[in-house]
């Protein structure tokens, strides 16, 4: 038998009802590691909650009883996607707060690991926003080309995701013949790729379609969240860390810095394909450039830093007394208070440091992009449709490991 409802409507309503919608934690788009709690109206994005503490695992905490080496490591599970750019930055860290200066022949090396770590974050970055296109031609293209880039790190420090590369001072060993012809291998044979890459997305009317628009923020509250990196520059404020505050030899390099204009998903992966050839471009000068300096030279000389040569070790006291103190982390470092940042693949990652002249730092914290971004993600999002938040969300390139550290 029928009844009447007796469920009385506001006046003026239209017995509208929104629907709550859990985009995550268990979701492809968020790595499984991080919630969006969304008010959905239909199709429509009515209001949004981020929640992040998914994967937590207090870096910095760690870091306070780790020695200044072992840290290395901790750095890599940040933004894994270019691992290496986040070992430099570490290790530039320390070695402004001892006073280091390196020879230009390890800082262009440097620029070398760095630009080819960029050029592989951007590269999963923007063949992932092609995929949650639907578009998933242009991500095999480039995947040969990245793990041609890990091969390359591979032959580097043995190692392809989280690298551990590079040591307080330079590196741990000499960029190996091997190496370089790698290096040239990619330099001769990528722009083909990234030309073809960029004829199957950039003027393509349907991946234009989904992106112009989505997830757009305006240079005003961009920079009032604190964005920097390719999220800031796809708003049009050129800001990156490498000018403003050069580093491991970046004013020696003429690159050019390439910014957006309305700060949505479509600047963000045009900012990142042309960052993509300015890395190149990078790369191909800091190659140019290591022809005029001593082949043989990888390393500051900072004996308390660096592992002495195994047959020193067994002959001579003094490298036997380097090689123990490194080892068993007894290398005290100097009291001071030091930030240092770096241009991450995500923008600028920071390292700000307190010793207290103890073998491990009193206190370290690490400014990590995609904790700042994904703060905006809400006011993002609402007032669009759920299927531009998984766009969106793919072209801040949120990587877990650096959300949630």
């Amino acid at each position: 038998m029928n009844q009447k409802s007796n469920i009385q409507l506001p006046e003026g309503s239209l017995g509208k009802q929104t629907t709550t919608l859990n985009l995550g934690p268990t979701h492809p788009a968020t790595h499984g590691v991080f919630q969006n709690i969304l008010e959905m109206d239909g199709e429509i994005i009515v209001d949004a909650v981020s929640t992040v503490g998914y994967i937590h695992r207090a870096f910095e905490k760690l870091a306070e009883r780790r020695s200044y080496y072992q840290i290395t490591t901790l750095t890599d599970r940040l933004n894994y996607c270019s691992s290496p750019i986040n070992n430099m930055g570490w290790h530039m860290t320390v070695e402004k707060l001892i006073g280091a200066e390196l020879p230009k022949r390890v800082e262009y090396l440097r620029v070398i690991i760095m630009e080819l770590s960029r050029i592989a974050d951007h590269l999963i970055c923007n063949s992932v926003v092609g995929v949650d296109t639907g578009a998933a031609t242009g991500f095999f293209y480039v995947f040969e080309f990245r793990e041609l880039i890990y091969e390359i790190f591979e032959e580097i420090c043995g190692s392809r995701l989280t690298t551990n590369i590079g040591r307080i001072g330079g590196l741990e060993r000499n960029f190996s013949d091997i190496a370089f012809q790698k290096i040239n291998h990619f330099l001769k044979t990528f722009p083909k790729a990234m030309e073809e890459f960029e004829s199957l997305l950039n003027r393509n009317r349907i991946f234009m379609d989904r992106t112009i628009g989505a997830g757009a923020i305006s240079a005003e509250r961009a920079l009032n969240y604190g964005f920097t990196g390719p999220n800031l520059r796809a708003t049009g404020i050129d800001y990156d860390v490498r000018v403003a505050h050069p580093y491991s030899g970046y004013q020696d390099f003429d690159f050019s810095i390439p910014v957006g204009s309305v700060g949505d998903t479509y600047d963000r992966f045009l900012v990142r394909n042309g960052e993509i050839w300015q890395s190149l471009s990078i790369i191909n000068q800091a190659m140019e450039k290591l022809k005029d300096h001593d082949p043989s030279v990888f390393h500051a000389n900072l004996p308390d830093f660096y592992l002495p040569l195994k047959e020193d070790v067994y002959t001579k006291m003094e490298a036997l007394i380097y090689h123990f103190k490194i080892v068993m982390g007894e290398t005290e470092l100097p009291v001071g208070e030091v930030y240092n940042a770096v241009e991450g693949g995500n923008g600028e990652l920071g390292f700000y440091l307190i010793s207290d002249g103890g073998r491990t730092p009193y206190r370290l914290h690490f400014r990590r992009p995609c904790f700042i971004y994904y703060q905006a993600f809400p006011e993002m999002v609402i007032g669009s449709m759920l299927s531009d938040a998984v766009v969106a969300m793919s072209s801040l390139n949120l990587i877990a490991g650096e959300l949630d550290a």
